[in-house]
């Protein structure tokens, strides 16, 4: 057994998917943890034999039973400032998430992205890279398969890993071939005091990495000297712009042929033309994907091949139908104002006619106006719905509120014309309307589709 595992009294603290796999991780390791769950009936609290753990507490947490912990590993879905966790740190406790004990246990090659935005295309296109160049390469983290049980997966023989501000924020150890932070935008700040405390959690995933990589067009993804460490070899800036100093910049778009080319290690890859993926944003996509699966082995013959063929991941600038001349494009990832920004910034160029955009949810305190530029440049139509939709409309005059997202297909319908897009790209969380972003996502196609019968 690890030697972090022995002679400890453990707690896993938040019985979500990650802790389920915690839970289990522990039991294989012959550790039985004490479990904490704030929910009186989690969801896979059915997965869990009582016999073989050392007690279920469910409800508020226990600041007292916590003290006496000496390892407590936290759900990233739980805050690290809540009053019980903070008391049982000053008793001593040390606290981490599940992404800190995989880097303890860990012995195989890792790569490691994060961002508001983007991060599960470029965890899923470094992935298929690495595979494609006969790499066994498995995706794990925020993705959705939590590290500990990817850990227990034998053949793997590169991690790649998508890491969220909340799981960075307790992890401390983890070391990577590679690391991308691809952009900072306003999210979370229900969670973190402003935006330099949201950032900063973002930059922890450049300590221990051999490559940082970072986007030159966001001052706030750039690692600073304290986040990295001896074992940084080298940073990598990402631009789709011409900058002065990154004019020999390995990583961007050049001219090749009299045509646009993404430029990876300094050489032509490929023209943007080829990409399966559209979207400005998907360029930048590329390029990060590229330089992490570089650096973990993969070929450019095969990084080529993959952004040939990879056709983007559900609700994610997904098109979902294209009838009379107007594209219908599911965004409904889009959970805060930098996917929606980057979203229209990267589909504009591409739109013919007008853009009508659906927006709407629970904006996570972020302040909505910062769309309102970018609304009354790139947007001719808006459609809002959801606890924020009224701020929302407030940005444009003629803004239109619906109640349901059925009425908001309806709205659109009646406005498109041949060569619009309606896009539903909503700014916001979803939960205040809908089990989930995906949820969102698959009424909307749902509703989009019906239009045709």
């Amino acid at each position: 057994m690890h030697a972090l595992l022995t002679a400890k009294r453990i707690a896993v603290v938040g019985l979500g998917l990650s802790g389920l796999a915690t839970v289990r991780f522990l039991l294989s390791k012959g550790v039985k943890p004490v479990l904490m769950d704030t929910r009186k009936q989690p969801a896979g609290l059915d997965q869990i034999t009582p016999e073989k753990v050392d007690g279920i507490y469910l409800g508020e947490l226990d600041a007292n039973r916590l003290a006496q912990m000496d390892l407590i590993i936290v759900s990233p879905g739980l805050s690290i400032k809540h009053p019980a966790l903070r008391f049982a740190k000053l008793q001593g406790a040390e606290i981490i998430g599940d992404v800190e004990l995989f880097a303890r246990v860990n012995t195989k090659p890792v790569v490691a992205v994060t961002g508001s935005n983007g991060k599960s295309t470029v965890t899923m296109l470094t992935e298929a890279m690495l595979r494609q160049s006969g790499i066994a390469a498995l995706a794990a983290g925020n993705i959705g398969l939590p590290v500990l049980d990817a850990i227990a997966q034998s053949e793997v023989a590169v991690f790649v890993l998508e890491l969220s501000s909340f799981q960075l924020d307790t992890t401390e150890s983890l070391r990577t071939l590679a690391s991308a932070n691809l952009n900072v935008s306003a999210d979370h700040l229900d969670r973190y005091t402003d935006m330099s405390e949201y950032a900063a959690a973002k930059r922890r995933i450049f300590r221990h990495a051999q490559s940082a990589i970072f986007n030159a067009d966001d001052a706030l993804t750039q690692p600073t000297p304290d986040n990295l460490s001896g074992e940084t070899r080298q940073t990598l800036a990402l631009s789709l712009q011409s900058h002065q100093g990154l004019a020999n910049s390995e990583y961007g778009i050049m001219l090749q042929q009299g045509q646009p080319w993404l430029k990876v290690d300094g050489e032509p890859l490929l023209p943007l033309s080829e990409m399966s993926l559209f979207g400005e944003h998907n360029h930048f996509n590329a390029l990060a994907a590229a330089a992490m699966a570089l650096a973990a082995g993969a070929s450019k013959t095969a990084i080529a091949e993959t952004l040939r063929t990879f056709k983007g991941l559900a609700h994610r600038c997904e098109l979902v139908l294209q009838h009379n001349n107007v594209r219908w494009v599911n965004d409904s990832k889009a959970t805060n104002i930098g996917a929606t920004l980057a979203a229209l910034a990267g589909l504009r160029s591409s739109v013919t006619g007008k853009i009508i955009l659906i927006a709407g949810g629970d904006a996570k305190g972020a302040d909505v106006t910062e769309l309102q530029p970018v609304l009354c440049r790139d947007v001719q139509h808006l459609i809002t719905l959801g606890q924020d939709g009224p701020a929302i409309a407030a940005l444009m005059s003629s803004a239109k509120e619906v109640k349901t997202l059925q009425q908001a297909v309806k709205v659109a319908a009646e406005l498109a014309q041949p060569g619009d897009m309606v896009l539903l790209s909503p700014a916001c969380a979803s939960l205040d309307m809908f089990k989930s972003y995906a949820d969102r996502g698959e009424q909307f196609a749902k509703a989009v589709r019906e239009l045709k019968v």
